[in-house]
């Protein structure tokens, strides 16, 4: 009989009463200062890395391979015979190629290691349908083949407070970062194909931004059911008041409030940051 692990990364954003709801694995990315490092959400908040980026800003790598090697010996002790990891885009980081590797020394578990081509909740978002899935008794080889499918439905945007971050952490992708600085536009952002940051519409300064949000959302949803989900980057009051706006609109059947993203994910996009993700309902 199949017994399937769900793992996934920090960067997802999933709710720790998700994680204990579907007991999902996740592995934590490394925050490194100059004379310290911590593992993301477990020695360090988010809070704390937005406090402290006048003072320095640190770099990030991903889950030491040791974790995933240690992730792997306990789920063979635990019994499990397959894993499904959905994790962050490898257009940002090379937790997919890790895992990979690791996932060949342990032939005993039949693994399927998911690139979301994403981050924040719409990683997050992928993860928590697999799990669904599986609660709900599909098995190994019927979740794989629905992903595909999970991931066409799963739409991500994000304006940030500025560009600086973005382009010292070299996530900028297709992002025109100094134009946005001369010309104070406020881009929105996506993702593509290839898992990469893009300028989906520039807007021009933060209200136009915020209220282009709510736009974008009223139009993915504009003849299909959609489940959305706000999140912020020390922008708490910003992400209300989106939230606020998206729960107006007809067919958004909810939206959830993910507050605050990962100290991570917070390195690279600095403060202001607001995020909406939602996923279209079959």
């Amino acid at each position: 009989m199949e017994k399937i692990a769900l793992i996934t990364d920090t960067t997802a954003d999933l709710s720790q009463d998700i994680i204990n709801q579907y007991n999902i694995q996740v592995l934590s990315f490394r925050i490194i200062y100059k004379d310290r490092e911590y593992r993301d959400k477990v020695e360090i908040t988010s809070e704390e890395v937005y406090r402290g980026l006048k003072e320095e800003v640190p770099t990030s790598s991903m889950p030491a391979i040791s974790d995933m090697e240690e992730l792997y010996d306990k789920l063979e002790k635990e019994g499990y015979t397959h894993a499904i990891a959905i994790v962050l885009s490898t257009g940002l980081s090379g937790i997919y190629n890790g895992l990979t590797l690791v996932s060949k020394n342990h032939e005993n578990i039949k693994s399927y290691i998911c690139d979301s081509k994403s981050i924040s909740l719409g990683e997050g978002a992928l993860v928590e349908e697999c799990a669904k899935l599986l609660e709900g008794g599909k098995n190994f080889e019927e979740i794989v083949e629905a992903i595909p499918s999970i991931k066409n439905r799963v739409h991500l945007f994000f304006v940030v407070g500025t560009l600086e971050y973005l382009i010292k952490g070299g996530r900028i992708g297709k992002v025109a970062g100094t134009i946005g600085t001369i010309l104070k536009l406020k881009p929105i952002i996506s993702i593509d194909q290839e898992g990469k940051y893009y300028t989906y519409f520039k807007a021009r300064g933060k209200k136009q931004a915020l209220n282009k949000i709510t736009e974008i959302a009223e139009e993915i949803c504009k003849d299909k059911k959609c489940r959305a989900f706000v999140v912020h980057g020390d922008g708490e009051d910003d992400a209300l008041k989106v939230k606020e706006s998206i729960e107006k609109l007809p067919n958004i059947t909810s939206v959830y409030y993910g507050g605050c993203i990962s100290p991570v994910s917070g390195v690279h996009s600095g403060p202001g940051l607001i995020g909406f993700v939602c996923i279209e309902e079959e």
